[in-house]
């Protein structure tokens, strides 16, 4: 049994491309709603090419949320974007009544060429500072495992350390399937004087074949005896809902135990695995 039943709660979503797609989205979220998350985070294109769609379904969680108990969180990246587009972005959250951003520096968008007036994310989160001040809580991202293009481990965690200077809240990690790379970021966070709540991110396994891409391109380690576990089912998908299931709860568990501040689900807009998660989490 968890020692940390009662944690808080937070669920990824990217924007659906479609009508109907934002209705299964609709139906997505109040199934997790009844998880009593925190809020609910809505990706954003690279150079905001999915903008629009975001704004919707931002908008759509924040007007739900208001009697339901969660907020909406946008995730707002600057690289391809002006200070000008970014400050109208935030006006139009501040009028809707977000109170809550993810701030990153995005990927620029293949083709583009010009990195925009923002090129990091410390500068991202203090332009809002500058912009807004205190109006919005302030989510960074943090990789335990190493931002793949990082030159160092050493220069990724100070990268992290000029974000949390430039005012963020709190942080949302890469997903990892390591505990012990988790833990160990956090010790050395904490020797920089890095006090801010460092949430782990984590990616419930839908389908070994598709996690393993992402994580290749991602740079998040899947563990050998992960891999060699998944391969061996084969296309006995029950076994590898079944051995997913188990992997990902024990690892939120021993995060918990750990001191882990909550758990941020990357939902891939999928409501049955988180929910039988955090289900087990509870119990």
């Amino acid at each position: 049994m968890s020692i940390a039943q009662d944690f808080e709660l937070s669920i990824e979503f990217f924007p659906p491309q479609t009508a109907e797609g934002m209705d299964k989205l609709r139906q997505t979220r109040d199934k997790l709603a009844a998880l009593k998350p925190s809020f609910f985070s809505v990706t954003y294109g690279a150079g905001g090419s999915t903008q629009e769609r975001t704004f919707e379904a931002v908008f759509d969680i924040q007007a739900a949320g208001a009697n339901a108990g969660y907020d909406a969180a946008p995730h707002l990246s600057c690289v391809g974007s002006s200070k000008d587009s970014i400050r109208a972005i935030l006006k139009r959250y501040r009028d809707k009544g977000i109170r809550r951003i993810v701030a990153l520096r995005g990927d620029l968008p293949s083709g583009m060429a010009d990195p925009g007036e923002l090129r990091y994310a410390n500068e991202l989160v203090d332009f809002i500072r500058a912009e807004t001040g205190d109006h919005f809580h302030i989510e960074v991202a943090a990789y335990p495992e190493w931002h793949p293009q990082a030159k160092s481990a050493r220069d990724d965690l100070l990268a992290f350390k000029r974000k949390v200077d430039a005012g963020a809240d709190s942080a949302i990690t890469q997903y990892f399937f390591n505990a012990d790379a988790y833990e160990h970021f956090v010790a050395e966070c904490r020797a920089l004087n890095i006090t801010l709540p460092i949430v782990p991110g984590i990616m419930p396994i839908a389908s070994f074949s598709k996690l393993a891409r992402f994580s290749d391109a991602c740079g998040a380690e899947l563990p050998r005896w992960m891999r060699k576990k998944f391969e061996g089912f084969g296309d006995d998908t029950e076994s590898v809902k079944a051995f997913g299931l188990d992997v990902v709860t024990e690892l939120c568990d021993r995060l918990l135990r750990a001191g882990a501040p909550g758990i941020h689900f990357y939902s891939m807009n999928q409501a049955e695995l988180t929910a039988e998660i955090v289900r087990r989490l509870r119990a």
